[in-house]
């Protein structure tokens, strides 16, 4: 009941602020018009303050309007005998008398125009006014929504009647940790998830899950999709057999990962029949794609629609105002908010300037706008199975910090979007289950290079004895480095004004995800072992095990298959880690397997390298310039939720825990089979059963 209330205020509080809205654009234009028409006026004939003149301004058009919505719906029904044309002839008349009517009202006497001048003027103020009240429409949910539901009631009954069974939709909040949502929601962030979950009889079960060891978006969603994310090491990292780098935010990377994974688990995906996949990386194996990165590069046909989701969006003019208004206002919160934090001197802080606002606004208004009209769409439609991801969230956190202000005003939006989606369902053709779920968290922490000066990259070149920028070479950390090349290797320390030593060989490629760093040496065709790179460059696992800011490296090792190193010459194998985890104790249960896991990919970097983490306040150093990062292991960012209804089976058994994105796509394709969803096996023909 409460709700209900709180809905009905909002609607009460929006329509009122759209009338405001309308009248001060009225004002301004009966301002702007008396400005340039010589025939009409808003003062005496002996002048008046400028003050004076704007009040009349005001009374003219509050007046015209509150007359407009009395007097016209009379007027209308006294002339629907009258023909068409001669109606259209009798509007702007009649809007004329009623501007004249509305001047003649204001108490002060003041203001008039003549009877050609005042049709004029009439026309323009509807105009005006219709515009304005149609632009302020289309941000309100509420009208979206109502508009939306006539399209549906006069789509029905135009298409196959829909299943009985009910559908279900899955929502991505990318980036959104488990604790992130339940602080949240008990901040009262997010009524809608609180209602789901909260009350005297909550509809939804929160669940906790954890990631693999690359905790970011590609691992995540190929692994949930398509039920395998193996050889996915990180967001980026380097494929020796081919000589290229592979970023899974990539066109050509993405339709690649997902073909590995169709290939190695045997499965088209999870929404393989009926299905529809919004603004995901991955198709799933869905019939229907909008803004799906993997089929981004095809030539374009009735079976690629990466991009149709826009076009459908921007073809309905209001679609078109009301994202572009909000784009607007985005861009602006963003330069106010980052300047405000830049003159309050905020820590940690990274540059949101040159065209992030853009990036930012289209990842918060765009990209949220289009895919939440799509899975709208497609329940209206009654499709079986929908997943679409909302990017907003990571997009922002990034950059701002996972529990940052900024970032919370973004979840008070997606939550408006969900209850939006939800509100949608009552008029879909059949149920809906919806399921809310994230693909990793963000981890908090100021980034390697603002604390130390120097980059990984950096790092790596001073441990190798390579050339280093002269701003890498005056910080503590590139002195060491360098200090320690030139002992392993007997080289007396340089002396001021000597010359670089020339690159030996081929540089090493350093690629950065998040706080996890990627070490790879392109010219050796095999993953390189701990002894290769020894004899190679005696100081650089040494430099960067002791490193203050790096947790552990893992290397292949001869001897022992495979290592984590740490600080002080720490080495132990990792079929010793469960009796002894070394440096991976402060990142908690399941480091090993994650790692170990990890060091089976064929594509692992010579050298994985994973920053520090500090458990007391859930910080790590990311390797990128971002104050909220995930990729590697430590703190939020390997902790997703998932919210399902409880209608559904449990996750998990009691006291089990859900490990891997693996496991979360056979948990999504268990309910989908539950809800009679696209999983369930066709019906063989009758001659392919005896057969």
């Amino acid at each position: 009941m409460r709700g209900v209330l709180g809905r009905r205020w909002r609607r009460v509080a929006s329509q009122i602020g759209r009338s405001v809205a309308v009248w001060a654009v009225s004002t301004l234009t009966l301002l702007v018009l008396a400005g340039i028409l010589p025939d009409f006026q808003l003062q005496s004939p002996d002048g008046d303050s400028s003050t004076r003149i704007a009040v009349t301004a005001a009374f003219g058009a509050g007046a015209f309007g509150v007359l407009s919505a009395l007097v016209w719906p009379l007027l209308v029904r006294l002339l629907l005998l009258v023909p068409a044309l001669v109606l259209g002839l009798l509007v702007f008349f009649l809007n004329g008398a009623l501007l004249l009517v509305a001047l003649r009202l204001n108490p002060a006497d003041r203001g008039g125009a003549a009877w050609e001048t005042a049709v004029v003027v009439a026309a323009v103020m509807s105009a005006v006014a219709s515009a304005t009240g149609a632009a302020l429409a289309v941000r309100d949910d509420d009208a979206y929504r109502r508009r939306l539901y006539r399209l549906a009631d006069r789509r029905r009954g135009t298409g196959p009647p829909c299943p009985s069974t009910p559908g279900t939709v899955f929502l991505q909040l990318d980036g959104v940790g488990h604790d992130v949502l339940r602080d949240a929601v008990r901040k009262g962030l997010m009524p809608t998830l609180a209602r789901w979950t909260g009350g005297d009889r909550p509809t939804h079960r929160l669940t906790p899950w954890r990631t693999d060891w690359s905790s970011q978006t590609g691992a995540s969603q190929l692994g949930i999709m398509h039920g395998s994310n193996h050889d996915v090491p990180a967001f980026r990292w380097y494929e020796k057999d081919s000589g290229e780098v592979m970023v899974c935010n990539r066109p050509t990377s993405a339709a690649e990962l997902q073909r590995r994974a169709v290939q190695t688990s045997g499965d088209g995906g999870l929404l393989t029949v009926d299905g529809a996949s919004r603004g995901n990386l991955f198709s799933g194996g869905a019939e229907e794609q909008a803004l799906v990165l993997s089929i981004a590069t095809r030539r374009r046909s009735r079976e690629n629609r990466s991009r149709a989701g826009y076009f459908a969006y921007f073809s309905d003019p209001a679609n078109a105002v009301r994202t572009a208004l909000s784009f607007v206002a985005e861009v602006g919160r963003e330069i106010g908010q980052s300047t405000r934090a830049r003159l309050r001197k905020t820590r940690p802080r990274v540059s949101r300037g040159g065209l992030y606002p853009f990036v930012r606004a289209f990842a918060t208004v765009v990209e949220r706008d289009v895919v939440v009209a799509a899975v709208m769409g497609d329940m209206l439609a009654g499709r079986t199975a929908v997943y679409a991801d909302l990017v907003a969230y990571d997009e922002v956190a990034h950059h701002s910090g996972p529990a940052s202000r900024d970032a919370e005003k973004v979840l008070e939006r997606l939550d408006r979007a969900l209850e939006l989606i939800e509100n949608v369902a009552e008029h879909a053709p059949r149920p809906y289950r919806l399921v809310v779920l994230s693909d990793h968290g963000q981890s908090p922490g100021e980034t390697f290079r603002t604390r130390y000066g120097l980059t990984l990259g950096d790092l790596v070149r001073a441990g190798c004895g390579l050339p280093v920028p002269r701003r890498a070479r005056r910080t503590h950390s590139g002195a060491e480095a360098r200090t320690a090349v030139r002992a392993a290797l007997r080289i007396p320390v340089e002396e001021r004004g000597e010359r670089d030593r020339p690159a030996r060989r081929s540089e090493p490629i350093v690629l950065a995800s998040g706080n996890l760093g990627l070490i790879s040496f392109p010219d050796v065709p095999h993953r390189m072992t701990k002894e290769e790179i020894d004899a190679r460059h005696p100081a650089l696992l040494t430099t960067l095990a002791n490193h203050p800011g790096i947790g552990f490296l893992l290397v292949r090792s001869e001897r022992h298959g495979g290592v984590v190193l740490g600080p002080f010459g720490t080495e132990i194998p990792l079929d010793r880690l469960d009796q002894d985890p070394g440096p991976l104790a402060p990142f908690g249960p399941g480091a090993a397997d994650a790692v170990r896991r990890t060091h089976s990919f064929p594509h692992t970097a010579d050298i994985m390298v994973n920053s520090m983490y500090d458990p007391a306040d859930g910080e790590v150093l990311a390797f990128e310039e971002q104050i909220g990062s995930h990729g590697g292991l430590g703190g939020a960012q390997g902790k997703a939720f998932l919210l399902s209804p409880l209608v559904l089976s449990a996750p998990a058994e009691d006291g089990a825990e859900l490990v891997g994105a693996e496991h979360v796509h056979r948990v999504l394709r268990r309910w989908l089979d539950e809800a009679g969803g696209p999983q369930v096996p066709l019906e063989r023909p009758a001659e392919e059963r005896a057969a």
